[in-house]
């Protein structure tokens, strides 16, 4: 009964705030944070051109997650994601909030694989200074899939995200007093590593 209680509680507070993929032993919830190597899609400067491909950035996320089971656990997140890219001289910034429902097992000892499909709101959008309100989705589904570690309550991860389709923003660029339609795809293309503790 206590259990089945704890799971009813846990499954209640789930509902309300969403939770990550760690590795802490049995069922949790904490704080997350770490850093993202980011980049998004192309950049094309006007319709006739070429696409330019990102460089990537160092961006930063911060969040709750939570835990249910252990062997094989369910592990969703509620994240608080910043991203940067480059293009030659130009920055494209993105600020969205993420939402990874992921399942994983362990293979050895305090180490897990996870994967699972990521919900993604975006909150705000920048390109060299230019902000872009005119985003195809603000809602978006990726793929997350990693490894992590357990050290009792504290856990790292090391994942691998991406976005299933192409998510374009059109905004009006100024070229030299010119102004030309361009577009940028959103879709996030980044390796993430975290720092969880569980309480």
């Amino acid at each position: 009964m206590k259990n089945l209680k704890k799971a009813a509680y846990l499954a209640v507070v789930f509902a309300f705030i969403g939770f990550s993929v760690n590795a802490q032993k049995g069922s949790a919830f904490g704080f997350k944070g770490g850093l993202n190597y980011n980049a998004n899609g192309d950049y094309f400067e006007s319709i006739g051109e070429n696409s330019q491909n990102p460089d990537r950035n160092i961006g930063y996320h911060i969040g709750v997650f939570g835990k249910l089971g252990n062997q094989i656990y369910f592990r969703p997140e509620l994240v608080y994601t910043a991203t940067k890219s480059d293009y030659d001289s130009d920055q494209f910034s993105m600020k969205k909030i993420d939402v990874p429902l992921l399942v994983g097992i362990k293979v050895l000892g305090p180490v897990s694989v996870f994967g699972g499909p990521s919900l993604q709101y975006i909150l705000d959008t920048e390109f060299d200074g230019i902000n872009i309100n005119n985003v195809e989705d603000e809602f978006s589904v990726g793929l997350n899939f990693g490894i992590g570690l357990s050290l009792n309550k504290i856990g790292i991860d090391l994942r691998y995200e991406r976005g299933f389709s192409d998510n374009e923003a059109n905004f009006i660029n100024n070229n030299i007093g010119t102004d030309i339609t361009s577009r940028i795809d959103t879709r996030p293309d980044q390796l993430i590593l975290s720092l969880s503790i569980a309480l």
